[in-house]
C-alpha cells in the first residue's frame, strides 16, 4: 500500500513515522521517499490502522 505523507519533510519524520508503522506491525516491510513524501508498506496489520498510527504522531496521511 502507498501512504502521502504530506509534512513529512526530514529524517526525523521519516523514523518517526517508521517507528509508528512498526508499533502495529514489528514485520512491516517499509520503504520511504521522502522528497516525494510517499510511504509504501507492505504490512499484514490493516491500512486504517496504519493511517491512524502515523496520524497519532501528527501527520498528515492518506492513501494514495
Amino acid at each position: 500500500m502507498r501512504l502521502n505523507v504530506e509534512n513529512m519533510t526530514c529524517g526525523h519524520c521519516r523514523a518517526t513515522v517508521e517507528k509508528a508503522i512498526a508499533s502495529v506491525d514489528p514485520a512491516a516491510v517499509v520503504t520511504v521517499d521522502l522528497p516525494g513524501r510517499t510511504v509504501d508498506v507492505t504490512s499484514e496489520a490493516a491500512p486504517e490502522t496504519l493511517v491512524g498510527a502515523i496520524r497519532a504522531e501528527g501527520y498528515q496521511v492518506r492513501a494514495a
